[in-house]
């Protein structure tokens, strides 16, 4: 089995390190809250997200629609 291309060859050994490196930096406190952070921030892009698809299919709608014939 191939590692995906974004993650390369980093194990779980690597990823612990890495883990483990950014508690000693910003303490126990902090990292909850940087997660925190992430985490709104990737909500609010998937928000935004759908709101595009939304807009878009609404305008498609109205463009698509037969129109109404004036007697």
């Amino acid at each position: 089995m191939t590692p995906p291309l974004f993650l390369g060859g980093i194990g779980i050994q690597e990823i612990l390190v890495v883990l483990l490196i950014v508690l000693l930096f910003y303490g126990g406190k902090k990292v909850p809250e940087m997660m925190r952070g992430l985490g709104q921030g990737v909500k609010a892009f998937k928000d935004g997200m759908n709101e595009v698809v939304s807009t878009e299919t609404e305008d498609k709608d109205k463009t698509t629609a037969p129109e109404e014939k004036k007697e």
